[in-house]
């Protein structure tokens, strides 16, 4: 009725609605090669046998990605309101806690890819990296990264 452009219209991510715990699981689950398993009493989400998300730590408003540093450095600053930095040694790893009501389906999706690349080192598919010897036949990879499909 009312003449308008499409152009005026709000994207539809300005009317995204916040995530649920059903939505962290789901967007988890969509990943190559996730299951889903339980941890300490709350579900967690994997790849191979290595953790990459948890849902319902410390409480049901919350989930957690496991990302780099780096990554969570990034993350924390870019949106502050929905990812903080875990308490003590899990925290400085880079265990990022996500405020389920304030994150969108494609931020959300972002950090969990993030995350779910992280354990199975998938970043070295896209990351230069060097390896430097460590005692016994073991090496250690060194990943020069930022964090990938954010925002």
């Amino acid at each position: 009725m009312y003449p308008y452009h499409r152009l005026d219209l709000p994207t539809a991510l300005e009317y995204e609605q916040s995530m649920t715990a059903d939505d962290f699981r789901r967007l988890a689950l969509s990943l190559p090669g996730a299951t889903e398993s339980a941890h300490m009493r709350h579900p967690d989400f994997r790849v191979g046998k290595r953790v990459f998300a948890t849902l319902g730590y410390p409480d049901e408003t919350r989930g957690m990605v496991k990302l780099t540093p780096e990554q969570q450095s990034v993350v924390s600053k870019k949106a502050p309101r929905v990812f903080s930095r875990a308490n003590g040694a899990w925290g400085a790893a880079g265990s990022t806690l996500v405020l389920l009501e304030a994150a969108t389906k494609r931020v959300l999706y972002s950090a969990l890819k993030d995350a779910w690349q992280h354990p199975l080192g998938r970043e070295k598919e896209r990351a230069p990296h060097k390896v430097s010897k460590v005692r016994g036949s073991r090496a250690r990879e060194t990943i020069d990264e930022s964090p990938k499909d954010f925002l």
